[in-house]
């Protein structure tokens, strides 16, 4: 039987939005959406699946090195104009989108190489579950970590909630996902949530040095290594992930993420208070305008919500 055939060259993958150099031993792949802090849409994820599965399958790769482009971002998480056009008008594809998320994720973490997070500058939200699924991180000495999720209505609940703890302790993690915080990268080396902080000048030298350290060991046995420590990450995350899935999916129907995330794209204070006196006088916040409990008597549409006076398909008085 003839051994499996190397990867694609990466020119032959023609992506648009990230960049996949496989040189010298090392696969580089980097989100290049600079303009959108590095944030991700559907279509960056299906990119970064297929260069995860060449990495993996390509013998002349040893180390998988991860990062943006530009100097201002590694990866701000989900794209905020592909959620407010996309996701709160049809959940449903916000569900499809975590599942390109899962699957890219875990490819990474399985990809059978060392791989290194080359943090170049700002961390946020599920921007930092790139950095945590990655077994090194090296940070550039301007970077900034935060998880803003509660200050734009959504939860970062995918690697961030169950893999912070592992890395920086229950107390630290609760108070960077609570507050939402910003951490510098001198406070994220002190906590364990990066390896080395390095001006950025002297990033790629960090970066290959530390790949070319990696090369020097047996590939199989770092291979299980990798396997042996993923554990405790595998293991939460086998257990909440599909979970976190559905309940993102069905949450982003309602005013919180609606509210939270229009704020941050039109670049305001979101109205938090709004919604808490909202809840106050018995509102809902799960439904934007109440449970659809209502039937129109004159054309018999159903589902209207509950507070409406008028039914929005004849324009009858509800009675």
């Amino acid at each position: 039987m003839s051994a499996a055939a190397p990867g694609k060259s990466a020119p032959r993958f023609a992506f648009e939005e990230i960049l996949y150099e496989k040189k010298d031993g090392v696969a580089r792949v980097t989100i290049n959406r600079p303009a959108a802090y590095n944030a991700l849409t559907a279509e960056t994820l299906r990119e970064m699946i297929s260069a995860f599965r060449d990495a993996a399958s390509n013998d002349t790769v040893a180390v998988v090195v991860l990062t943006g482009t530009g100097d201002k971002a590694f990866c701000a998480g989900g794209d905020a104009r592909e959620f407010s056009s996309e996701f709160l008008r049809r959940p449903r594809n916000f569900w499809k989108w975590q599942g390109l998320l899962l699957e890219a994720l875990e490819l990474f973490r399985h990809v059978g190489k060392p791989t290194i997070a080359r943090i170049n500058g700002a961390v946020a939200g599920g921007g930092n579950d790139w950095n945590l699924a990655a077994d090194l991180a090296v940070a550039a000495d301007h970077a900034r970590f935060t998880q803003g999720g509660t200050s734009v209505g959504l939860v970062d609940a995918m690697g961030s909630t169950q893999w912070l703890p592992l890395v920086i302790g229950e107390r630290r993690a609760r108070e960077m996902l609570l507050t939402g915080d910003e951490v510098t990268a001198d406070q994220a080396l002190a906590w364990g949530l990066v390896n080395q902080v390095v001006p950025y000048r002297q990033l790629d030298r960090a970066v290959n040095s530390l790949a070319k350290k990696l090369m020097q060991k047996f590939p199989e046995t770092l291979r299980y290594t990798r396997q042996q420590l993923n554990f405790w990450k595998d293991l939460a995350w086998s257990m909440t992930a599909g979970h976190a899935r559905d309940w993102l999916a069905v949450h982003a129907a309602s005013w919180e993420p609606l509210e939270g995330v229009q704020a941050f794209v039109e670049k305001r204070p979101p109205d938090v208070r709004a919604i808490r006196e909202r809840a106050a006088r018995g509102g809902s916040s799960e439904f934007l305008w109440g449970p659809p409990t209502r039937t129109c008597d004159e054309c018999g549409a159903k589902g209207i919500p509950e507070i409406f006076d008028y039914c929005g398909k004849c324009g009858s008085k509800l009675k």
